[in-house]
């Protein structure tokens, strides 16, 4: 049993890898199009932005977080050193961005016992967290 379920997991890890080839080399934006996900994207402001010990222990609990069986593809970053302009927000501390692939596998995500420990053991870390959710359009 145990050599089917490895097995298991190693092809249904082959098969994603599969459906990110174009990503694996350089493509078009039209190449690579998401449907049918949400996109779960979240900005945390640390009430320290400058104690390294906290923005570890939120970036780490974040990696655990990712442990979510429904978490399709994800992002962890920390603002890029791109060019001050009016448009472009640097003032966070942390970007968590994780898709869905559907409005209930991120509904189930809400309420699963990794992200509600996630929230109850980290929330003292930030005075400030922003989402934003996303999802197709059909024109």
């Amino acid at each position: 049993m145990k050599n089917r379920r490895s097995f298991l997991k190693k092809a249904a890890a082959g098969m994603a890898l599969a459906g990110l080839s174009p990503l694996t080399r350089k493509a078009n934006a039209g190449e690579i199009k998401l449907e049918s996900a949400l996109v779960h994207h979240v900005f945390f402001w640390l009430k320290e932005p400058d104690n390294k010990t906290h923005l570890k222990q939120l970036l780490d609990a974040l990696e655990k977080l990712l442990k979510v069986e429904t978490i399709r593809l994800s992002h962890i970053g920390l603002p890029a050193g791109t060019e001050n302009r009016d448009v472009v927000d640097h003032s966070y501390s942390v970007s968590y961005m994780v898709m869905f692939d559907s409005q209930a596998d991120q509904d189930a995500y809400q309420v699963d016992p990794i992200h509600l420990k996630f929230v109850e053991e980290n929330q003292h870390l930030w005075n400030k967290v922003i989402v934003y959710d996303s999802t197709d359009f059909n024109l």
